[in-house]
């Protein structure tokens, strides 16, 4: 049988994620991982877990054991809504829809709202996991360049107005959204300040599109965040999250807050995907947050990754080239760091490897096809013992290409 006759124009243009690629060869070798964006396990919190599902199976077994409606636990939802209300976002349980972890989340704006040849924005480097949700849906793509405040609007603004004047003052093709990671941004872990963001929903207004925003590491900040966007603009702000990093990502739950008229939809297209999130884990999610759980856990994490990323700077200080440069995050999981022109790091990696290090190499973030001698590194995962040697192993390797 030949397959290949069968498949979609969509899944065959679909390509394998490196991220996920290079979990596997990690999972199968003994290397120090900067690749993934996964939490640290050893600070899961098992024993908490162990005792709420056991209490949940115990008072509400049938329940948690059987379909939830699409929307999610509505005491989830309650819950969510106030965790919400502290960075100042109104969202009411009504306009909160739960999913199966953000990727499902960022798999259904790209179905809900691209058709082939719509306009969308990414900021560029972007999330990589974003553009491939997006991207086998055929949509065009206007990349919003970043600095080190984030985002820059100014230079958008004249994008778009370049655009419309190219159409001869029409709008053209409407543009459907931009998708942004505000705070500590993945991959580079800046943060937008909040005058950038006030201006991205200033654009917003004028070329009439909505703004997505993906907030996975907000909560992980050492330092307070600018407003939410949501918090600035909530009609026309699509707010995700996420358990999978403030909790466990094995639970694969996050959630959507939208306005109702577009979370109506959203839950109609989940339907025809899994029906439901996972009921058990909204329900173990639930009393984590009921228990006051989550904001001690939160608070245990930040501290962790703090010192941690405090021992990767001093890291990368000792063993990088001198004219190496990095980002310095208040929080998240990652650091973007920036080598010697001359190292493409997607050709240093397989040496690297070698080495016993691994990274994800930055022009996987670019869909323009730049950051050829840029790499995000993760922070998070490994042990401060693990990252002192990782990026002396990593430093060697660069020095050796350069």
């Amino acid at each position: 049988m030949d397959a290949d006759n069968l498949f979609s124009r969509q899944i065959k243009e679909a390509k394998a994620s490196e991220i996920r690629e290079m979990l596997k060869v990690v999972k199968s070798r003994d290397i120090i991982s900067f690749g993934g964006g996964m939490p640290d396990p050893c600070l899961f919190p098992v024993e908490d877990i162990k005792r709420i599902t056991a209490d949940v199976l115990s008072e509400r077994g049938a329940l948690a054991l059987q379909y939830e409606t699409t929307e999610g636990y509505d005491r989830l939802c309650r819950k969510l809504s106030g965790f919400m209300s502290s960075g100042g976002m109104k969202v009411s349980p009504d306009e909160i829809l739960i999913t199966a972890g953000s990727q499902q989340a960022l798999d259904m704006f790209g179905r809900a709202f691209i058709d082939p040849g719509d306009e969308i924005i990414l900021e560029e480097p972007t999330y990589l996991a974003a553009w491939s949700a997006f991207r086998t849906l055929r949509p065009k793509v206007i990349l919003a360049p970043m600095d080190c405040y984030g985002l820059k609007p100014d230079a958008l603004r004249e994008i778009l107005r370049e655009r419309r004047s190219a159409n001869g003052g029409s709008p053209g093709r409407r543009i459907k959204f931009l998708y942004t990671v505000p705070t500590c941004q993945n991959p580079t872990g800046i943060t937008l300040t909040e005058e950038r963001r006030r201006a991205l929903v200033e654009i917003a207004e004028e070329f009439d599109f909505l703004i997505i925003e993906d907030d996975p590491y907000g909560y992980l900040s050492d330092e307070p965040n600018p407003p939410f966007i949501k918090a600035i603009d909530g009609g026309r702000t699509i707010y995700t999250s996420t358990f999978s990093k403030i909790l466990a990502p094995g639970l694969r739950l996050g959630w959507i807050a939208a306005p109702e008229e577009i979370l109506t939809k959203l839950a109609i297209l989940k339907q025809s995907l899994d029906l439901c999130s996972c009921t058990l884990s909204q329900h173990i999610a639930y009393e984590f947050m009921e228990r006051g759980l989550l904001e001690r856990y939160i608070s245990k994490l930040k501290v962790a990754y703090k010192t941690k990323r405090a021992e990767m700077f001093a890291a990368l200080e000792e063993h990088f080239p001198e004219n190496s440069t990095w980002t310095k995050p208040t929080g998240g999981m990652f650091i973007w760091a920036a080598v010697p022109r001359k190292v493409d790091t997607r050709a240093l990696l397989p040496r690297a490897v070698e080495n016993g290090v691994a990274y994800v190499p930055g022009a996987a973030f670019y869909p323009s096809g730049g950051g050829t001698n840029t790499m995000r590194i993760n922070y998070s995962y490994p042990t401060r013992e693990q990252i002192a040697e990782g990026v002396k192993r990593l430093g060697q390797v660069i020095r050796e290409a350069g």
